[in-house]
């Protein structure tokens, strides 16, 4: 009987602690964070660039709630960059506002991106973290293909 009861004890002290141990959930998004971070991408919580954005196309992006996905720039390249962005829609990439060239190598992004933009310091993509390792490669190699000199201007 006294066994039982230091169990019961036991389990009672180390109950809450469990709830501080990361859900399977958080482990892979921390996993993938890392490998971003080794592929030389950082990684924060952004609003999607809204400028001329409808409702429909804003709907489940809540501001300051998705994840950004960035490459720098150097600082050599800082003084001649322009900000831009682009959406990903039903009938593919579009610039934002409308009109403007859409890079050629967003077509090699994963699907479940749904914006891309620039900026002086970052070319970066906007997701909600739902690929894998592969998919975070592709991100990589595809805005490291954007640092090429003929995206400068």
């Amino acid at each position: 009987m006294i066994y039982l009861l230091i169990i019961f004890v036991l389990a009672l002290a180390v109950a809450p602690l469990l709830h501080f141990a990361p859900s399977k959930h958080q482990r892979r998004i921390a996993r993938l964070r890392e490998f971003a971070a080794l592929q030389g991408l950082f990684v924060e919580f952004r609003s999607i660039p809204e400028a001329t954005l409808s409702s429909a196309e804003l709907s489940g992006h809540a501001p300051g709630k998705t994840i950004y996905y960035g490459l720098r720039i150097p600082a050599t390249g800082r003084s001649r960059r322009e900000s831009g962005a682009w959406l990903n829609g039903e009938q593919g990439w579009r610039s934002i506002p409308r009109g403007g060239a859409v890079p050629a190598q967003f077509e090699k992004l994963p699907p479940g991106i749904f914006a891309a933009s620039v900026d002086p310091g970052s070319w970066g993509i906007y997701w909600q973290e739902a690929g894998d390792e592969v998919e975070i490669a592709v991100i990589s190699n595809v805005l490291s293909s954007l640092l090429d000199p003929a995206h400068c201007s």
